[in-house]
């Protein structure tokens, strides 16, 4: 019994580290050219893991830290910035600030909305202490984590005004790399 406990504690280890690890890997980004709101195909391709840009994004309904239920389709004919992330993630947690920075800048027309994949943790806690105030939304369920296929975190999709993602990105970001993203 001691033997296959020790197992499965170990697997789970290895499990994490190889998460943490490809999280801290240099940042991988793809940006499809566009011109006006089309947009244009390339020679490259999107390899990133997960949903693939040019593909309708998945609807879901989740609740906020707060108990407010939101849809991403209550957001159509808006851009949605979405953003998956953790409490244990290291670079999840150099990014929450860089995050929180650039929420303050959005418009009108651009909503972001964040999925944190771990709801069991101190979300409310671990949110005060860096400062988040952004729409923090909670896969308790585990099924959007799934529907938009994550294999890292963080992860971040850009949809568009229809629900077409339009751009992806895995690993942190930075304010000017979130600024960057949505242009």
């Amino acid at each position: 019994m001691f033997k296959k406990i020790a197992f499965i504690v170990l697997l789970g280890g290895l499990c994490t580290a190889f998460i943490v690890k490809a999280a801290e890997r240099p940042a991988l980004s793809t940006q499809p050219q566009t011109q006006g709101e089309e947009l244009i195909q390339t020679e490259t391709t999107d390899t990133l893991p997960g949903l693939k840009i040019g593909e309708h994004a998945p609807n879901f309904s989740l609740t906020t830290t707060e108990g407010k239920n939101v849809s991403l389709q209550d957001y159509k004919g808006k851009k949605v910035l979405l953003n998956f992330w953790a409490t244990w993630c290291p670079p999840c947690k150099m990014e929450i600030p860089e995050l929180e920075k650039f929420s303050k800048t959005l418009n009108d027309h651009v909503v972001l909305l964040t999925i944190n994949i771990d709801p069991m943790s101190n979300v409310k806690g671990f949110a005060k202490k860096y400062g988040a105030t952004f729409p923090i939304l909670l896969d308790k369920k585990d099924e959007v984590n799934q529907a938009y296929q994550l294999l890292t975190i963080p992860t971040t999709y850009l949809i568009d005004e229809k629900g077409t993602i339009i751009n992806k990105h895995i690993g942190a970001m930075t304010f000017e790399d979130f600024q960057k993203f949505t242009k």
